[in-house]
């Protein structure tokens, strides 16, 4: 759609970045598998030819997508945050940094959330959440043997859990709600519990 500015008509950016940002809402709406290129093309409102000019098909529109997705959480373990202190200051910097990152690129994450591994970008992308979720087990193993939580914790089966809680975010969070506020609140509820200690 175009816009009148001041007596002149500007039509919208179709660079990639917006071209990216449209494929994703397709994605989440019909599914990948579902859509096609002509349908991308309508809801860009080019050709697909113009499309094609920017991105070689719809795979190479979604690994934009899941590396967008897996650079923000990878960018979380590469953090000094992350790399010094005590293993649970590290661990809890993590989960805090991962809502903020699920609530800013909240589709792209919530696209890489729903990847099945049906195609080469998919398992790519599966592989790189095995591995991001191994590198918190391995934090979470450091700070059981540290002391800093219960030795009867699983710390693959602790990763999980937090993986579970923290990704469930996407189900409910909106970028309009307080979005500086969530990480803190989700990392005292991980840390600190929800319920008042009795006794």
């Amino acid at each position: 759609m175009s816009t009148q500015t001041g007596g002149r008509v500007r039509r919208p950016s179709h660079g990639p970045g917006s071209l990216l940002e449209v494929a994703v809402g397709e994605f989440l709406t019909r599914g990948y598998d579902a859509t096609s290129m002509e349908d991308l093309s309508r809801a860009a409102g080019i050709t697909k030819s113009s499309f094609y000019h920017h991105f070689s098909g719809k795979e190479a529109l979604l690994r934009a997508a899941l590396e967008r997705a897996l650079d923000g959480l990878f960018a979380i373990l590469d953090s000094d945050e992350a790399r010094t202190g005590t293993p649970l200051e590290r661990l809890r910097h993590i989960v805090r940094e991962q809502v903020a990152v699920l609530v800013a690129e909240l589709p792209y994450v919530t696209v890489l959330l729903r990847v099945r591994g049906n195609t080469e970008s998919e398992r790519w992308a599966l592989e790189r959440r095995r591995e991001f979720d191994a590198r918190v087990a391995e934090l979470v193993r450091e700070a059981v043997e540290a002391g800093e939580l219960r030795e009867e914790v699983d710390p693959a089966l602790a990763a999980r859990l937090l993986s579970g809680l923290v990704n469930s975010v996407v189900e409910w969070a909106r970028p309009d709600r307080d979005p500086d506020a969530l990480p803190g609140v989700v990392a005292r509820a991980v840390f600190e519990g929800i319920l008042p200690a009795r006794g």
